[in-house]
């Protein structure tokens, strides 16, 4: 029977585990396969008394009918996915795809940075550039060689892939923007990059195309409960304007973004989740 008519919810057909707090989640649902686009992203919940968390398509594939997740257990509800998610599961909810897609198209040569998690959600980025015709070199970032993933599906997708390690254990020694340099530097014609990661990753990202006037635009990731514009949770500042990133976004000009605000909001709550958190691991420990 089709995930949209179970009513256990929306079954998980693949898991791969990444590293010890990163894992994938394919989950099928046809509709959503075929109507994802670039840069889009859903609303999870894990059962009906779960919260609601934002989380970018990594991937989707329209023949399989799933849209993949690649999630960081780092609060109390990734954690609990991490524990209780495997093949065969099932999701309670998944909204979406929410958010205006990726604006491809017309570019000549594109510079796709990805750092850390922000590896996945730029991969359906550079298929799309390259399938609307770009040039595109991939510039993806991790802590160290073990913790590298998906260098094979960029390589199979991008004219050029450089791999940062902060430990030089493989690729360039150094964080994604030394990377970016190398791209900038190899192809001044470079007329847009995308950057994808934390936020004090994709201002760096930022500052290091200013000089040179590349168009920047990076994906967003502000505090969001509803998705659909109602709560106002995910306001961010954009220039001299207020900007929801759930309908507005999440993509926006880099360029423009104050980002020192973006990180004072997401610590906003920061007791709240680390109590979230130790409540979930207190509880876990007491089941056993």
């Amino acid at each position: 029977m089709s995930s949209l008519l179970d009513s256990r919810g929306f079954e998980i057909v693949a898991r791969q585990d990444f590293s010890d707090v990163t894992y994938l989640l394919e989950v099928r649902h046809p509709l959503m396969a075929k109507a994802a686009r670039a840069g889009q992203f859903v609303i999870v919940m894990l059962n009906d008394h779960g919260e609601r968390i934002p989380l970018t398509i990594a991937d989707f594939d329209r023949d399989r009918g799933t849209i993949t997740l690649v999630i960081q257990a780092v609060g109390k509800t990734t954690r609990e996915m991490q524990q209780v998610c495997r093949v065969g599961t099932f999701l309670h909810a998944l909204a979406g795809p929410m958010g205006e897609p990726s604006h491809i198209g017309g570019q000549h040569r594109v510079v796709c940075v990805g750092g850390g998690l922000g590896v996945a959600p730029i991969f359906p980025q550079a298929r799309a550039y390259k399938e609307a015709g770009a040039h595109v070199t991939a510039v993806v970032g991790f802590r160290t060689k073990e913790l590298v993933f998906w260098e094979d599906k960029f390589r199979a997708c991008c004219d050029e892939v450089i791999v940062c390690t902060d430990d030089g254990s493989v690729g360039i020694k150094g964080n994604v923007t030394e990377g970016l340099r190398q791209a900038i530097a190899a192809h001044p014609d470079v007329d847009e990059v995308v950057a994808i990661g934390p936020p004090i990753m994709m201002k760096a990202c930022a500052e290091t195309t200013r000089p040179h006037k590349i168009k920047t635009v990076v994906s967003l990731n502000p505090i969001m409960v509803d998705g659909t514009g109602m709560c106002g949770g995910c306001r961010v500042k954009i220039g001299d304007g207020i900007k929801f990133a759930c309908v507005d976004g999440p993509d926006f000009d880099a360029h423009q973004v104050d980002f020192d605000d973006l990180m004072v909001r997401l610590k906003r709550f920061a007791a709240t989740e680390k109590a979230a958190l130790a409540k979930y691991e207190e509880s876990c420990r007491m089941g056993r």
